[in-house]
């Protein structure tokens, strides 16, 4: 009774401020990944809103340039225009000056007769210029017309175009929101049973000095579960694996079905390099091999395949950089992580 009371007057709180460190972190990272992925969705939408901007302002200019050709003709027809009629102006003063002639002298009649036939001849085929530019003037007229309603449609199109490219602006902003919201309730209710997880564990093997809480995962010693250089869970081992396996189908049974969680198991050696006579060539193999003997173990003992994940890490991901014995027994571990797939 007062070694329980005297436990319970120790009990170290700085396993829950790691751990509630590390889920407000993951709950950055996914709000960091959902904030890409929106951000991802909207600029394709926005490059492609652009390509088709692109190409009405690109057809708007082509219509533009020939709006001006089209004007530029037209001011040379009338152009030609006003030279015919200033030449049909002078045609018919000379016209009235030979009348005036023929009237005034006979002797002179059937000169300016003549040239009045000739200047009447002049004039009709400067009439039936005029009238050609007429019929070109008409004609430019109405391409102008027609291109002035290919531009207000084009302009009208473009205006559309705008319009929907800010809805679905709207619906994007819209969409990202929900999904923020979506995943943080995801993350928070994977975290609460994290927490439940990491508690039953807490209590179940709380009387091991070998076995403790790193952030969000159980740490297991390797010397807890195999044998030097070994990959056999030993019997005390597979005592403690038994005890996790129970935890974690109760878990099972809470968790609902839409949360793909899985519980991730990762092998890590110390910087001691293997001898080559052995059944590993490095120990990349053996921290791998370790992680696959305790997801095996836990499917024998009925936890589903499917929710369990093996990973070795070899020595590269060590929890004490010294090069000293301690260090070396702290880095030869097994640890368990609950988390989503």
């Amino acid at each position: 009774m007062a070694l329980s009371r005297r436990r319970e007057r120790h009990i170290d709180y700085w396993p829950g401020f790691v751990d509630a460190l590390s889920t407000l972190l993951m709950a950055i990272m996914f709000l960091l990944s959902v904030f890409v992925l929106a951000q991802f969705f909207l600029s394709r939408e926005i490059t492609s809103r652009d390509e088709v901007l692109d190409r009405l302002n690109a057809q708007i200019n082509e219509l533009t340039q020939l709006l001006a050709l089209e004007r530029t003709n037209v001011q040379d027809a009338e152009d030609q225009i006003a030279a015919l009629r200033a030449s049909l102006q002078q045609a018919e003063a000379e016209q009235s000056r030979l009348q005036q002639l023929l009237a005034s002298g006979a002797g002179q009649g059937a000169e300016a007769q003549a040239r009045i036939s000739s200047l009447s001849s002049e004039l009709e085929n400067e009439r039936q210029v005029s009238q050609r530019a007429l019929s070109q003037v008409e004609l430019l007229n109405q391409q102008i017309a027609a291109l002035r309603q290919q531009i207000s449609a084009l302009e009208a199109a473009l205006e559309a175009a705008e319009a929907k490219d800010r809805e679905a602006n709207v619906k994007i902003a819209d969409l990202g929101r929900r999904l923020n919201i979506a995943l943080a309730q995801r993350v928070q209710e994977l975290n609460r049973y994290r927490s439940d997880f990491f508690g039953r564990l807490r209590e179940i093997l709380s009387d091991r000095e070998n076995i403790r809480i790193v952030g969000d995962r159980f740490v297991f010693q390797s010397e807890v579960l195999f044998a030097s250089g070994a990959t056999e869970i030993n019997p005390s081992g597979q005592e403690e694996m038994r005890k996790v396996a129970q935890a974690i189908l109760e878990l099972e049974k809470e968790i609902p079905p839409e949360i793909n969680w899985v519980l991730r198991v990762d092998g890590h050696t110390d910087n001691i390099p293997l001898s080559g006579a052995g059944r590993y060539r490095d120990n990349w193999e053996l921290s791998a091999a370790r992680a696959i003997a305790v997801v095996r173990f836990l499917i024998e003992n009925g936890v589903p395949s499917s929710r369990l994940v093996a990973a070795g890490f070899g020595e590269f991901q060590p929890l004490d950089p010294a090069d000293t014995p301690e260090a070396r027994s702290r880095n030869r571990r097994i640890e368990l992580k609950l988390t989503e797939r």
